[in-house]
C-alpha cells in the first residue's frame, strides 16, 4: 500500500505546482508540473504492471 500513498504525495504536488502555474504564472511551476506528471505516468505504469503480475500469478 505505499505504492498509493506515494501516488496521493505525487498527485497532491503536481497539483500544487499547477496551481502556481495557471493561478500565479510562474513558469518554473510549470517545468516542475510538467516534471510531476511524467513521474506520475511512470509510477502508474509500474502500478499497472505489478497488479497485473499479482493477478497472472493467481
Amino acid at each position: 500500500m505505499s505504492r498509493v500513498s506515494d501516488l496521493h504525495t505525487l498527485v497532491e504536488s503536481v497539483s500544487s505546482e499547477m496551481e502556481k502555474f495557471y493561478e500565479k504564472g510562474n513558469k518554473a511551476a510549470g517545468t516542475r508540473a510538467r516534471k510531476g506528471l511524467q513521474d506520475l505516468k511512470k509510477l502508474a505504469q509500474d502500478i499497472r504492471l505489478e497488479i497485473q503480475a499479482k493477478k497472472n500469478a493467481g
